[in-house]
């Protein structure tokens, strides 16, 4: 068996087409994963604010807006949320 010049050519680009297209769709999973925790993360303490600031007077409304902006923000979007409400818009 032979290995050639134009077979190591071949190898090494392959090589060299797995890494960009490793890193081309590396970045959006990325990007998709921070949001899925950021959404999750925000949504939970948006629901233990309201489950455990009720007695304290601190509810915030669960409708499509407020669960857009701590899903998207996370816990910046909860205090968001909160200094709205405080302020007097929600």
């Amino acid at each position: 068996m032979n290995i050639g010049g134009n077979d190591i050519l071949a190898f090494l680009f392959g090589v060299i087409l797995i890494i960009i297209i490793g890193r081309v769709f590396l970045a959006p999973i990325k990007f998709i994963l921070k949001i899925l925790l950021n959404s999750a993360l925000g949504l939970t303490i948006l629901f233990l604010i309201n489950f455990f600031g009720a007695g304290a007077g601190i509810s915030v409304g669960l409708n499509w807006l407020t669960g857009l902006i701590c899903g998207v923000l996370g816990i910046p979007g909860i205090v968001l949320v909160l200094l709205l409400k405080w302020l007097g818009f929600g």
